[in-house]
């Protein structure tokens, strides 16, 4: 008999109502904070969440952005500081689960009917170290690779604090969230990223960029370079 899937608990549902201002930024959506009770999520991501930088944050395939307190608290160690649910921008911390290396099209069950698949990692920009303040942050934070991941909604409805999180499938293909950031993925697998129709958009985005860093590193190395 095969070994269940991974199960954990969501800790905390965040959302941002208001925008924070930053120097030299603008406005933004980054500084969430847990919402009391269940809210919705859909594929336009958690009801009532402000996006204002909605060219590089929000659509299909970035609605919700999931987080591992295992992670987090890892951080606030190194740093000597609490970061509470949704100080990372997340949409939902998640305890139990492994986020960061849950495989691309890995599909989830939050709570009773809520369905969302794994799609890309996070990629850490000036708005994440100007809410941070911390020295070096967006090479600290990428140097780590804990980048949580993004998560398509496939099946929306209301989701809360204490609600399960049940891993439902994994895809074969075995490429992680992390290895779309660092690399380390093979050939094949993101090949199979890049083609297959269940993977478009920003997934398959990645994939190709992942797989032209390959193409680079095998033409330095045939130069002797």
């Amino acid at each position: 008999m095969s070994a269940p899937l991974a199960q954990g608990v969501v800790l905390a549902v965040c959302a941002a109502h208001v925008p924070v201002h930053l120097e030299r930024i603008g406005d933004s959506g980054i500084a969430k904070s847990p919402v009391t009770g269940p809210v919705t999520v859909s594929a336009d991501g958690v009801d009532g969440d402000l996006i204002c930088d909605t060219k590089h944050h929000g659509g299909v395939d970035q609605a919700v952005y999931a987080y591992s307190e295992t992670e987090a608290r890892r951080w606030a160690e190194d740093l000597g500081r609490d970061l509470p649910a949704g100080w990372f921008g997340e949409n939902i911390r998640i305890d139990g689960i492994e986020v960061t290396d849950a495989i691309v099209g890995e599909r989830w069950r939050i709570g009773d009917t809520v369905e969302v698949e794994c799609t890309i990692p996070r990629t850490p920009c000036r708005t994440f170290a100007q809410w941070a303040e911390e020295e070096r942050w967006v090479a600290r934070f990428a140097e780590r690779a804990d980048t949580g991941a993004y998560l398509r909604v496939v099946v929306g409805g209301p989701i809360q604090a204490g609600d399960a999180v049940t891993v439902l499938s994994q895809p074969s293909h075995g490429v992680r969230v992390r290895e779309l950031f660092v690399g380390g993925a093979d050939i094949e697998g993101l090949t199979h990223l890049e083609s297959d129709p269940r993977y478009t958009g920003k997934v398959a985005r990645e994939a190709g960029r992942m797989l032209r860093k390959h193409v680079r590193a095998a033409a330095r190395q045939g130069s002797g370079a």
